[in-house]
């Protein structure tokens, strides 16, 4: 056990001293001493058994601990000293009496809000793009739609299919959680299909409208999952690493946040600058499917895969073989776009 509690010591605690069992052999009682702020460890006087010291300058204050104790207090001290701990917030973001507004659900308000006032902006100063207010705002209607049927049945049958088929009613309990964004991105796909189809519109001039008014509602998302302090990433040792206390000690990858930063903020600015200017039918649609899946595949390295599915065929988790199709269908409808340009 002492062998055990040198290596978690090693691990989490920089300045430390582990000394011998004080008492008799029974009690399991170790002697430790660990650094405060302002310089070496503090030993325990006698009679004691370990030391935990406070800021620079501090004398420390003697405690008593078991082996358990001890290794409970080498993790929690390297936590409280050099550790970024996730601030568990409270999920409810309102309380009204009985009605309670969430974190998460206010994220989807602010997505769908975001894609409105940015293709309000693009209507205004590309009028070339023959969209009106008008079919936005239908568009926008059909996409939230999408996104919610498809995401929450690209749930149950990506994920967890064989829970929903033994329990069926439990596809509608939505407020449990479980929304998949390949199964939201299918849906719109679908959504906007239909769209096209009752306004004379070609799908692919429609899904290049929309592509670039996505990522930030998608950034969006995963600051919810970041409140929600779900979809954590793995064991990590970065500097930048996080502690997720209510999953457990260990110091993981925020990976929320990486999503947030390349599936949101990176991939809008790329769509956004691409965009700007004319490209082929399809271009910007294609471009979105690469960097949505590129992302997304590079992200689930980081990020802890589902504990009902673990990691799949070749160690890849669910997410990135549903990303590595978009890939694929990215770069094929890119090259179809620009080799149509050049024969038309």
């Amino acid at each position: 056990a002492r062998d055990e509690l040198a290596e978690i010591l090693e691990m989490y605690v920089a300045r430390h001293e582990l000394g011998e069992r004080v008492g008799n052999g029974d009690d399991r009682f170790v002697e430790i001493g660990i650094g405060h702020s302002g310089g070496a460890p503090q030993r325990a006087g006698a009679g004691h058994v370990a030391a935990l010291c406070g800021g620079a300058g501090s004398v420390g204050r003697h405690v008593f601990f078991t082996f358990f104790d001890a290794i409970m207090l080498a993790i929690l001290t390297r936590i409280a000293s050099d550790m970024l701990v996730h601030p568990q917030f409270d999920p409810v973001a309102i309380s009204l009496g009985p009605l309670s507004v969430r974190w998460y659900g206010l994220m989807y308000l602010l997505a769908f809000v975001l894609v409105l006032l940015l293709g309000r902006w693009r209507i205004r100063h590309h009028p070339e793009s023959g969209w009106q207010m008008r079919q936005l705002d239908d568009v926008l209607t059909w996409g939230v739609l999408g996104v919610v049927l498809g995401g929450r049945l690209g749930y149950v049958l990506f994920y967890k299919p064989g829970f929903y088929f033994a329990h069926p009613l439990q596809v509608f309990s939505v407020w449990q959680g479980g929304m998949s964004f390949h199964g939201g991105f299918l849906g719109v796909l679908f959504a906007l299909w239909w769209f096209a189809r009752r306004e004379g519109k070609s799908w692919l001039a429609v899904t290049d409208f929309i592509a670039p008014l996505v990522p930030l509602g998608l950034g969006a998302g995963r600051i919810g999952n970041f409140i929600n302090g779900e979809l954590w990433g793995r064991p990590t040792s970065v500097p930048w690493a996080m502690v997720f206390p209510q999953v457990d000690l260990q110091p993981r990858h925020p990976s929320q946040l990486y999503e947030f930063g390349l599936e949101g903020l990176m991939l809008f600015t790329i769509l956004w600058w691409f965009s700007a200017r004319p490209r082929p039918v399809g271009a910007v649609s294609a471009l979105f499917l690469i960097g949505y899946g590129c992302f997304r595949f590079l992200v689930e390295f980081t990020r802890e895969p589902d504990d009902f599915l673990g990691l799949l065929t070749l160690g890849l988790s669910m997410g990135q073989w549903l990303s590595l199709p978009m890939i694929v269908a990215g770069v094929l409808m890119m090259v179809w776009a620009y080799r149509r340009q050049g024969t038309a």
